[in-house]
């Protein structure tokens, strides 16, 4: 009690003139600053891990000769024996840089598919792409006396052209028949059944030497490639690529949905058909001179879409870092697994794949049934 009669106030330890608690609200514009800086780390490491996986995969090429040799026939052919420099210049490197090159523009067709169709499973294999490249260079291995055409202008000249042919018939249906996305994947489907007919006709009627050939062609494999068809491959995507990455915006409209993406002002149609008309092309580029390596562009872009999310800003670099690592890594295991012989590259990839497959199918039924 105080001297007044009134309740004295309850003693405090805070000072008179202490601040008061407010909750206050995240700031959005440093929540989104954060985010794209992430997102460039994630990137930047995937880049990282790329260039690792091309080294691996120059340092276990053919050849036996320890890391200091290599280094030395790397950097200074002129000192060290001739051998040398041949087994790393002309056989370790295109092998190597094959292997990154295929694997980016595969990784970049299979997500481009997947964001302009919508669909989680869209990719060259599955489309049908790269089933015509195979009957394409069946028919110039086992074919040319019924087809002269196809033996004259080569293995990889009539893969890339049948590739087309798959790519041009899924596309004339989508436009003049006003196709949805659901029609085209099982076009595309269709035209794998089709040219796998035609190309298990062919290696039955093929010889022993020609079905040899046919099926190592067909398992796919980067060690036949020459530095003007790398040349070509990688001319594609250095087209392609500027051209993707200005429509970064439009392509992530995309994933909101075709009625959606209209409303924003985007012309579905006319870019569905440009982006599928460009990647058709950047895979059958890379199928004609690679043979069949399926699920690099399925695996590849799943993998990016789950570290960057779907904005196309960073989903297309990490996509084609993850399609390019992926294939160096399974090129080291294609080496590694028998020493002395390369297993087929495209093995690798489909027992790597296969399973991701799955859990795609999987993911997929549970969202539609919830």
């Amino acid at each position: 009690m105080s001297a007044t009669g009134g309740l004295t106030a309850p003693p405090t330890d805070e000072p008179d003139d202490a601040p008061t608690t407010e909750t206050t609200a995240p700031d959005p514009g440093r929540s989104y600053t954060a985010l794209l800086r992430r997102r460039r780390l994630i990137v930047a490491g995937l880049f990282v891990l790329a260039v690792v996986a091309f080294v691996a995969t120059m340092l276990v090429g053919a050849g036996t000769m320890s890391i200091g040799e290599f280094w030395n026939a790397l950097v200074a052919p002129s000192i060290v024996p001739r051998v040398d420099s041949q087994i790393v210049w002309n056989i370790r490197m295109p092998f190597a840089v094959t292997a990154v090159v295929a694997g980016a523009s595969l990784a970049l067709a299979g997500v481009q598919m997947q964001t302009v169709l919508g669909n989680p499973l869209a990719e060259p294999y599955t489309l049908g792409v790269s089933a015509a490249a195979g009957f394409g260079a069946a028919l110039a291995l086992v074919g040319g006396s019924i087809v002269p055409a196809a033996a004259f202008i080569g293995t990889a000249g009539s893969a890339w052209i049948f590739a087309m042919v798959a790519c041009g018939v899924i596309l004339l249906f989508g436009t003049l028949r006003g196709a949805g996305t659901e029609s085209l994947i099982l076009l595309g489907i269709a035209m794998v059944f089709l040219f796998s007919a035609l190309l298990a006709l062919l290696q039955y009627l093929a010889s022993e030497v020609e079905l040899q050939q046919l099926v190592f062609w067909t398992f796919g494999n980067l060690n036949r490639t020459t530095w003007p068809q790398i040349a070509v491959m990688a001319a594609v995507p250095v087209v392609l690529i500027p051209v993707l990455r200005r429509a970064a915006w439009t392509l992530t409209a995309f994933r909101l949905g075709d009625d959606r993406a209209k409303a924003l002002g985007v012309p579905v149609t006319r870019v569905r058909v440009l982006v599928l008309l460009g990647v058709s092309l950047l895979a059958a580029t890379t199928v004609a001179f690679t043979g069949t390596i399926g699920f690099v562009g399925l695996v590849g872009p799943h993998a990016a879409r789950i570290l960057v999310g779907d904005d196309q800003r960073h989903l297309m670099p990490a996509s084609m870092l993850c399609g390019a690592a992926l294939l160096c890594l399974a090129t080291v295991v294609s080496t590694a697994v028998s020493p002395g012989v390369i297993v087929p590259v495209g093995i690798i990839t489909s027992l790597v794949g296969v399973p991701v497959f799955l859990v795609i199918v999987m993911s997929t039924r549970r969202r539609m049934w919830s």
